[in-house]
C-alpha cells in the first residue's frame, strides 16, 4: 500500500488564517481541499510536505458564483458540482456545463475546486482551458490583504505552476461578460472522465451577422494550457461559416505542440486540435444564433 510521507495537519479558519500559515511555513506547506491531485501525488513520494493546510472551512467565504451584467465572479473553493449544476452559470457561459460534464466522475465533482484545477496547472486540464477561452482573469490574496489580479496567460507560469507566490491562495476568478456571445467545449478522451487526449474550448461573439470576437483554448497540446490569438484575428469581422471554421482549424492543428505519449501520438493530436476547433466554433456560434432569436421560438 502506498502512503505519503509524514506531514503535520492544519485546519484553516479563514482566509487570512491560511495565508499566516503558509507564510509562516513557507514552501514545507500546502493547501489542500478536494485533494484530489495533491494527495496521490504525496502516496507515490512524487510530492513531500511537513504540513498540509485545509482550507474546506472556508467554503462560505470562498464557494460562490456571482453573475452582473458585466462580469461572473466565481469563489476558489466552488466545487465541480456546483458549476455543474448552476442555471445561472450555463445561461452565461454554456462552456461551463459542457466541460463538467466530462470532468471526472460524481465523487470527484462533490469535492474538487475550481481553486484546485487552476492551481494544479495541468496542461491537460479541463477548466483551465475553460478559463483560457473566456480571458478570465485571478484574484490573489496575500498577506494584510492585499490582492493583485493577473491574467490567465499570466497565472499559468508553466507545466504544474503557477503566478501563486508563497503565502498568497487564489481566491477568485472573474469572468468578462459581454452581449451578442455563446461559447461551448469539446473533449476527447480514453474513457469516461480520464484526463484530455486533447480538449478544446471555443467562444464566438456576433452582431450583424459578423463575428466581432471569438477566442478558442486548448488543452493537452503543449506545456501550458494554450489559447490561439491567430485565430481570434483570422475570425473577426467575418461571417461564420464551415470555410471559416475549417480556417480556425487549420491555425489550430499548425499552433499547437503536442506530445506523442501513451495517449496518441502528436500527429493524431495535432488532427484532433484541428478537429475539436471547428466543432465547438460551430456549436458556439449555433448557440449564440439561437440567443439572440430564441424567443420567437
Amino acid at each position: 500500500m502506498q502512503v505519503p510521507a509524514p506531514f503535520e495537519y492544519q485546519r484553516a479558519t479563514s482566509v487570512d488564517h491560511a495565508i499566516g500559515l503558509l507564510e509562516r511555513l513557507g514552501d514545507t506547506a500546502r493547501l489542500v481541499a478536494g485533494g484530489h491531485s495533491l494527495l496521490p501525488m504525496m502516496k507515490l513520494r512524487l510530492a513531500n510536505f511537513e504540513y498540509l493546510i485545509d482550507i474546506n472551512d472556508l467554503h462560505g467565504e470562498l464557494a460562490y458564483i456571482r453573475t452582473g451584467p458585466g462580469e461572473v465572479r466565481i469563489g476558489a473553493l466552488t466545487r465541480h458540482r456546483e458549476l455543474l449544476e448552476s442555471d445561472e452559470l450555463a445561461a452565461a457561459f454554456p462552456i461551463f456545463r459542457d466541460a463538467e460534464r466530462v470532468i471526472a466522475d460524481p465523487v470527484v465533482r462533490n469535492r474538487g475546486t475550481l481553486g484546485g484545477s487552476l492551481c494544479q496547472a495541468d496542461p491537460s486540464e479541463d477548466l483551465s482551458a475553460v478559463c483560457t477561452t473566456l480571458d478570465a482573469s485571478c484574484v490573489i490574496r496575500g498577506p494584510g490583504g492585499a490582492e493583485r489580479v493577473v491574467s490567465m496567460e499570466e497565472f499559468h507560469v508553466g507545466p504544474y505552476e503557477t503566478a501563486v507566490g508563497d503565502g498568497e491562495i487564489l481566491v477568485e476568478v472573474r469572468f468578462p461578460r459581454r452581449d451578442g456571445g455563446s461559447s461551448a467545449y469539446e473533449k476527447v478522451e480514453r474513457r469516461a472522465g480520464d484526463w484530455a487526449v486533447v480538449s478544446a474550448g471555443a467562444a464566438v461573439w456576433l452582431a450583424g451577422g459578423v463575428i466581432t470576437d471569438a477566442r478558442v483554448g486548448l488543452a493537452a497540446v503543449g506545456p501550458n494550457t494554450t489559447g490561439i490569438p491567430e485565430i481570434s484575428d483570422a475570425l473577426r469581422g467575418r461571417p461564420p461559416g464551415e470555410d471559416l471554421f475549417t480556417t480556425a482549424g487549420e491555425i489550430a492543428a499548425r499552433t499547437c505542440d503536442p506530445a506523442t505519449d501513451q495517449r496518441g501520438s502528436a500527429d493524431y493530436k495535432r488532427h484532433l486540435a484541428g478537429e475539436l476547433t471547428r466543432r465547438t466554433l460551430r456549436k458556439a456560434v449555433e448557440r449564440s444564433r439561437f440567443d439572440q432569436v430564441g424567443s420567437a421560438f
